[in-house]
């Protein structure tokens, strides 16, 4: 959602002021901090006319014991657009290199949580790519004890998914070598999630014994993640050291729902354009808990098709620039890092 408003020139770079003096200070910003600081050629009582139309705007609102401004949510809206709608320079380089690591998925968006949260002192939350959008190249099936079996399955993205399945009778020996040897040969190589796959799973050419058998491992293929292995987070202890006093009860709030991943991954929303980048400020995100909130994002993944998202999460007075400028080179060393691992 954006503010829809036409401001003159000297208007918009009257209110980038106030946000920027007011990110850096906490205090709010009156007329001649702007002349003095933001060198502004105008003279205060234009400053202060323009200062007054921006309130009535709803852009700006004033403390009742202050004669200084201080921005409102629109306001800090019509900042984020404004730094949305420049020209997109090449992102900075991300100060960590993954693709030379040649890491595993997993270690790769923990490691890009924790780097984001250095640079920026806000919570960094990174989506993992689905499952669903690798394919499978590698299956065991281990038989561990007469009624147990273990599934482990290997994904082109490098990561390793571990099951065990109990039996109420021995599964004998020579079915668990055979669906092994099935699997390889029918699976690997497949997406996950696709419908070709799942009907590996019913051929009719199979005996009851031996579909029986693969329906019970089924479930290794189709419910391999959980909301808690999707989110990856950082930053928490960095947050909470700059907090103000009135910003508690919101980051209470935000912790509480980041402790809660599927609630999280539903704020955050599907990607859906490869490293664009985004804003949402409090109410746009869609959560009650989050309306002292701001979210500053940009997708990651293959050229035609977005896999994740990197976030930055803080409170709505936030330095946005810098915040974009940090989830853009996140979401381009990551989308590399993509390209690398995820190949179609």
């Amino acid at each position: 959602m954006s503010v829809k408003l036409q401001l003159k020139p000297r208007q918009q770079e009257i209110l980038r002021c106030v946000v920027e003096e007011y990110v850096a200070t906490g205090q709010p910003v009156g007329s001649r901090t702007l002349v003095a600081k933001g060198g502004l050629t105008a003279s205060p009582s234009t400053v202060r006319a323009d200062l007054a139309e921006l309130e009535s705007l709803g852009l700006l609102t004033h403390p009742h014991t202050s004669a200084g401004r201080v921005p409102t949510e629109s306001g800090y809206r019509y900042y984020a657009d404004e730094l949305l709608r420049r020209p997109e320079s090449h992102p900075a380089e991300f100060p960590l290199d993954l693709h030379t690591q040649r890491t595993e998925v997993e270690s790769a968006l923990q490691a890009t949580t924790e780097m984001l949260s250095q640079v920026t002192r806000l919570l960094a939350l990174v989506s993992a790519p689905p499952l669903e959008a690798t394919t499978v190249v590698h299956i065991e099936v281990l038989l561990l004890q007469p009624e147990l079996v273990m599934v482990v399955v290997i994904t082109s993205a490098g990561g390793v998914t571990k099951r065990l399945f109990h039996f109420e009778d021995p599964v004998d020996l020579g079915l668990a070598q055979w669906a092994g040897e099935y699997l390889n040969e029918t699976v690997a190589g497949l997406q996950l999630g696709t419908s070709l796959l799942r009907r590996r799973f019913d051929d009719p050419g199979l005996s009851v014994r031996e579909r029986d058998f693969l329906g019970a491992l089924r479930p290794a293929f189709t419910e391999l993640v959980s909301a808690e292995q999707r989110l990856y987070v950082g930053g928490a202890a960095d947050l909470l050291g700059e907090v103000r006093a009135e910003e508690l009860e919101a980051y209470r709030n935000l912790f509480e729902l980041v402790e809660k991943r599927a609630a999280m991954l539903d704020v955050l929303g599907s990607p859906r354009e490869s490293q664009r980048a985004y804003v949402r400020v409090g109410q746009e995100l869609e959560h009650p808990a989050l309306r002292d909130i701001a979210l500053v994002g940009a997708c990651y993944g293959l050229v035609h098709r977005a896999l994740g998202a990197v976030s930055l999460v803080g409170p709505v007075r936030m330095d946005y620039d810098k915040a974009l400028r940090a989830v853009r080179s996140a979401a381009l060393e990551l989308s590399r890092f993509s390209e690398s691992m995820f190949e179609d």
